[in-house]
């Protein structure tokens, strides 16, 4: 039994409105599947009110700060509630683009050349090293919040400047320019791959959400030999950041179909748009069936 569960969508993060939709998708697929599942936005109610209220376990359908980060896990652990997805470290770990990288480097895996960045870096430096285009964004945000695509060197503080709105810890990346795909993980297999084609320059937050010419292919069009090996990557790097249940590990891949690991995922959208959701799909799994493997494993610690 699954018992009384909260479906923890909204909160206080600039994706809330991401977590609004994926969390109401979740909601209603649970109870079209006769689960007793509840809407529960921690901007709006304390999370005392999980224990009070008698839920049993929580399924995780913020994206961002305060809910992806390793906060709210930490938080449902003291309170005793089982929660769907990564824990705290590993949620923390994923969250940071900059810590995860160096730990994915240490394991031996391939990332984008990137370093960090202040209000004083020297630009030139940082161009001839990195090469234009470059990407410069918030090291701790997700959905491609705070993003540029930085083309000459004319834009590299602007761009520095949009990233620091967000985070005070700012990354300038390498640009992969050959592919951008994605890996979704459910317990220990990593789902079928996707290739993501956006219409504008690159997969930002207006191709994610709110454009329809954004293309996704599944099957990817990569080789088999290809694809199972961006699998292996996906799980070996979404284990050497400790997560667990599900996730999504993102790639890109370059002009050689050398394969990069970009950034891992521990609350993955379930939006009308979103990727995992996709990739279950090709794999026989349908929604219900999705968020229903979600909850099953959800755990404390």
């Amino acid at each position: 039994m699954l018992g009384k569960v909260a479906v923890l969508f909204g909160g206080h993060s600039a994706e809330r409105e991401v977590s609004l939709k994926s969390g109401a998708a979740v909601l209603a697929a649970l109870q079209r599947s006769g689960v007793d599942a509840h809407a529960f936005d921690p901007a709006v109610l304390s999370l005392q009110a999980l224990r009070d209220e008698g839920y049993d376990r929580a399924f995780i359908a913020l994206h961002g700060r305060g809910g992806e980060d390793g906060t709210v896990q930490g938080a449902l652990e003291l309170l005793g509630v089982p929660y769907t997805g990564s824990g705290v470290l590993a949620s923390a770990l994923a969250m940071d683009k900059w810590r995860s990288k160096m730990i994915w480097q240490a394991g031996g895996l391939p990332v984008p050349q990137c370093e960090l960045l202040t209000a004083d870096s020297d630009w030139a430096g940082v161009a001839e090293r990195l090469g234009l285009p470059l990407f410069v964004k918030p090291a701790n945000e997700g959905s491609s919040v705070g993003i540029s695509k930085v083309k000459s060197l004319a834009e590299l503080p602007a761009a520095y400047h949009e990233a620091a709105k967000h985070d005070a810890l700012v990354i300038a990346e390498r640009a992969v320019l050959g592919g951008e795909y994605t890996a979704a993980i459910l317990g220990d297999t990593a789902l079928p791959v996707i290739r993501i084609v956006p219409a504008n320059e690159f997969y930002d937050y207006e191709a994610k959400y709110l454009r329809d010419d954004t293309r996704y292919l599944c099957p990817c069009g990569l080789s088999a030999e290809q694809e199972a090996e961006m699998q292996r990557l996906a799980l070996q790097g979404f284990e050497l950041l400790g997560g667990s249940g599900w996730g999504r590990v993102d790639f890109l891949m370059d002009e050689a179909g050398k394969p990069y690991l970009l950034e891992a995922n521990t609350s993955p959208g379930m939006t009308d748009h979103s990727l995992v959701p996709m990739a279950a799909r090709q794999s026989g799994l349908s929604f219900e069936q999705l968020v229903l493997r979600v909850l099953e494993g959800a755990h404390v610690g």
